[in-house]
C-alpha cells in the first residue's frame, strides 16, 4: 500500500516536469534564435517578475504592479538600442519608479528589481557578445542544478542547508547539484574547444544558481508567501521558476567583467 505521506510528496512532480518540458522548449528555440526574438521574450519574462515582486511587497498596488512591469519590458528592449551611456539610467529607472509608487520595502523592491532587471539584460548581452553555445551551458547547467537538488533532496534528505531560509533544501540537495554541474562541466569540455577550468566554473554557477533561489525564497518567506504568482504550474511563478537563472546570470556578468571569456564553439 503506498504511504500517503511519500505520496504527497512527489505530487508536484508530473506538473513540475510538464511545465519545465515546455518552458524548456520555448527556452531553447529562443536562444537559438538569439537577436530580437530572444530579446523581446527575456524583455517580457523579467517584466513579469518584476509584477510578480511588485505583487509580492505591495499586493494591493495592481495598477503600479503593470505599470512597471511595462516599464521593465520598455527599458531593456530600449536598453538595445540606445548607446551604453544610457544603460545605468535605463536599469535603474523601473527600480527607483517602484520604490516611489509601491512605498513598501522599499530596499528589498529596489535591490531585487535591479538584479532581475541587469540579469535579463545581461542574458541578450551575453548571448549577443559569447554566442549560443556559452548561454546554452548556462541554462543547462542551472537546469541540471535544480533537477539534481531536487530529486537527491527528495531521495536522500538529511540535514537542512539553511532551514531559517529555505526549509526544503538539504545538504543533499546542494551536493547533488554540485555534482550534477560538474558532470555537465565535462561533457561541454568533451564537445567543445573549452579549458578544463570549465569544470570547477560549473560547479560555481551552480552554487550562484543556488544561492538566487535562496535569496528569492528570502523574500518570500519576509513577504509571507508560498510562490511568487501562479503564473506556472506545478512552478509558483516565473520568479520561482527563474531565480536561479538569475543567481548564474549576474555570476557570469561578473566573470565577464574581470576575466577575459573566450567564445566557445563545437
Amino acid at each position: 500500500m503506498t504511504d500517503p505521506a511519500k505520496s504527497s510528496n512527489w505530487d508536484d512532480l508530473r506538473p513540475r516536469m510538464i511545465t519545465g518540458a515546455v518552458m524548456i522548449a520555448v527556452g531553447v528555440v529562443g536562444i537559438w534564435l538569439g537577436g530580437a526574438p530572444f530579446a523581446i521574450g527575456v524583455a517580457v519574462i523579467t517584466a513579469l517578475m518584476v509584477w510578480e515582486l511588485s505583487r509580492m511587497v505591495a499586493p494591493d498596488k495592481t495598477a503600479e504592479a503593470m505599470q512597471l512591469a511595462v516599464m521593465t519590458a520598455a527599458a531593456l528592449l530600449m536598453a538595445r538600442a540606445l548607446p551604453g551611456a544610457y544603460l545605468g539610467a535605463l536599469m535603474l529607472l523601473p527600480a527607483l519608479v517602484g520604490a516611489y509608487l509601491l512605498r513598501a520595502h522599499v530596499a528589498i523592491f529596489i535591490l531585487f528589481s535591479l538584479g532581475i532587471i541587469i540579469a535579463g539584460f545581461g542574458l541578450t548581452l551575453f548571448r549577443d557578445i559569447y554566442g549560443v553555445v556559452w548561454l546554452f551551458w548556462l541554462v543547462i547547467v542551472v537546469a541540471s542544478t535544480d533537477i539534481a537538488g531536487y530529486f537527491g533532496g527528495k531521495l536522500i534528505g538529511g540535514r537542512k542547508f539553511w532551514p531559517t531560509i529555505s526549509p526544503k533544501k538539504t545538504w543533499s540537495g546542494i551536493l547533488s547539484g554540485w555534482a550534477a554541474a560538474a558532470v555537465i562541466g565535462v561533457i561541454f569540455l568533451m564537445i567543445t574547444d573549452a579549458g578544463r577550468d570549465l569544470i570547477w566554473i560549473s560547479v560555481l554557477l551552480s552554487f550562484a544558481s543556488q544561492m538566487g533561489d535562496i535569496a528569492e525564497s528570502a523574500v518570500k518567506r519576509r513577504m509571507g508567501v508560498k510562490d511568487s504568482s501562479n503564473l506556472l504550474p506545478g512552478h509558483g511563478g516565473l520568479f520561482d521558476r527563474f531565480d536561479g537563472l538569475l543567481g548564474a546570470a549576474l555570476f557570469m556578468l561578473l566573470v565577464a567583467l574581470v576575466v577575459d571569456v573566450p567564445e566557445l564553439r563545437f
